[in-house]
């Protein structure tokens, strides 16, 4: 009786898409040639195989730094199928931070993708992982795509069991050390039953992967494969390369981040593509502010569906759909949706009291969809974990309605003088300004008032604006506590390998080695 209610395991959910529609299209490649979902599998069987020969076994950790390779989601299917516990690592991120990684997550293997060869390299001179192999012939040594080919494609028993590790998933680390995020796969299979029920399918489904898989993008893969739709992966992002990929491929749906929707909205060759077959984007990894929402909807059209979630409880926390877009409810733009059905969200006071409706809190959640903790890191799975809730970091309100208002980050708020400043709200009100791209709003030291409220801004092209005018805009529109006392123009602001706003980056040049330093 141990075993009756634990379910079945992401290997499974794969096998059952890969044998659903055998002789659809499953996946366009970049040269235009195609992989079904038969052939897919027989990829995915024979990868498992090379893995096995190489020593690897239930449970090992094999991590993968590529980007978006067809090969490499052969790989991390291939993880699935085996009970490996798999680990991405970012291609942008340091060095120094993917060794911790591989080292903290005890990996036995590191796949490396054609583009970041070089950096392979590096990891494998450090000797932190015992196996590396490359997606391509390469100075590193095997080709596993080339020694994949050498073995049986048919069918192979999945080794993966409910209870097993499945991924180790790292933070970005903006507060530290990167924490090791740990999942079951109870986790991604509630992330998936909800994103199949609640998320807004277009038929047909033709879905463009834009940004990583080894992140958010990845979360697209298995319930387009069990809906029977086609992936087409974009392995380096541009508008240009977006749109073309849109018209060529008649895209119908498609995952983007703020800073990606802001690009298109302001790319001057926006309507020279053919968007129509375009019919679900999908956003969210970071805040949008409601002024470019509204533009993009305006550009775009009722497209838009918007979702919340973090690495501790991936996706789907919250959703807003795309009827709640609506430019005669211009309120409704700043929320992140209502919860979706399993998840249990209150508003926290600091004494772990839920607070009223319209007041902020912090966002805390009881859901399948919660990670099991850090690895290695029992302080802070126990402080993640207070009251037995999860306690995300996001301060929020709720309407009357249900709908839910990100109004920031914990660490993010800045405090002048005792009084908070959501950070989030300066940088809608900038945004209603016609001259404003993109901003940032940080807490600077202040000898009187502890912090003060500055502002990094980045105005659309040939657009002009001075700072005294854009404070003048935000004092009629938000009062002077709100007002930035600092106002910066940045050609572009800092990005974090996620695509989100790196305030800790723009923070450091101001507090330099100050012993305190906001977030």
């Amino acid at each position: 009786m141990t075993h009756l209610h634990t379910g079945a395991t992401v290997a499974e959910a794969y096998r059952t898409a890969l044998q659903s529609h055998p002789e659809r299209v499953a996946l366009v490649l970049p040269d235009g040639s195609h992989w079904t979902y038969a052939a897919l599998q027989r990829r995915v069987h024979a990868m498992a195989r090379l893995l096995q020969a190489r020593g690897l076994r239930h449970q090992d950790g094999l991590a993968v730094l590529a980007g978006n390779q067809p090969e490499a989601l052969v790989v991390l299917i291939a993880c699935a199928w085996l009970g490996l516990r798999q680990t991405s690592l970012h291609p942008m991120s340091a060095i120094d931070d993917q060794a911790f990684v591989l080292q903290d997550a005890d990996i036995r293997a590191l796949v490396v993708g054609a583009q970041h060869v070089q950096r392979g390299q590096a990891l494998k001179a450090r000797g932190v992982v015992p196996l590396v192999m490359g997606l391509g012939p390469s100075a590193l040594g095997e080709d596993a795509i080339a020694a994949s080919l050498a073995f049986d494609g048919g069918e192979l028993p999945i080794a993966a069991q409910p209870e097993d590790i499945y991924r180790v998933s790292y933070t970005g680390g903006t507060t530290g050390r990167a924490k090791g995020v740990v999942h079951r796969s109870r986790t991604t299979l509630t992330m998936l039953l909800q994103q199949l029920a609640c998320w807004e399918w277009p038929e047909p489904l033709r879905v463009l992967v834009a940004t990583p898989i080894s992140h958010a993008g990845g979360t697209l893969v298995l319930p387009t494969l069990l809906r029977g739709g086609t992936l087409v992966l974009l392995d380096k992002y541009s508008p240009d390369a977006f749109l073309q990929a849109v018209q060529q491929h008649r895209i119908s749906a498609t995952f983007l981040v703020p800073t990606q929707i802001y690009g298109l909205l302001d790319h001057p060759g926006l309507d020279d593509w053919d968007r129509s077959s375009l019919q679900y984007v999908l956003y969210g990894a970071s805040p949008m502010a409601p002024a470019r929402l509204a533009e993009a909807l305006q550009r775009f059209g009722p497209l838009f569906g918007q979702l919340y979630g973090q690495a501790e409880a991936p996706m789907t926390i919250a959703y807003l759909r795309k009827a709640a877009h609506d430019l005669a409810r211009p309120e409704r733009l700043q929320s992140c949706g209502q919860p979706l059905p399993g998840n249990l969200v209150r508003l926290l006071d600091a004494q772990g009291r839920e607070v009223a409706a319209g007041e902020v809190g912090e966002l805390c959640l009881r859901s399948p969809l919660v990670m099991e903790g850090y690895l290695n890191r029992p302080d802070a799975t126990a402080e993640a974990f207070a009251g037995d809730w999860l306690h995300t970091g996001d301060m929020a309100r709720r309407d009357e309605d249900g709908f839910l208002y990100l109004v920031d980050r914990a660490k993010d708020m800045v405090i002048t003088g005792g009084f908070n400043v959501y950070s989030s709200e300066v940088e809608a009100c900038l945004a209603l300004h016609p001259a404003v791209a993109q901003s940032a709003i940080i807490g600077v030291p202040d000898a009187k008032w502890g912090e003060a409220v500055a502002a990094l801004v980045v105005l659309k092209p040939g657009a002009s604006a001075t700072p005294l005018e854009l404070m003048d805009f935000v004092h009629a529109r938000k009062g002077a506590l709100h007002t930035p006392k600092q106002l910066l123009f940045e050609q572009e602001l800092p990005v974090t390998p996620l695509g989100k706003i790196d305030k800790k980056a723009l923070r450091a040049r101001f507090w330099g080695t100050q012993a305190r330093q906001v977030g």
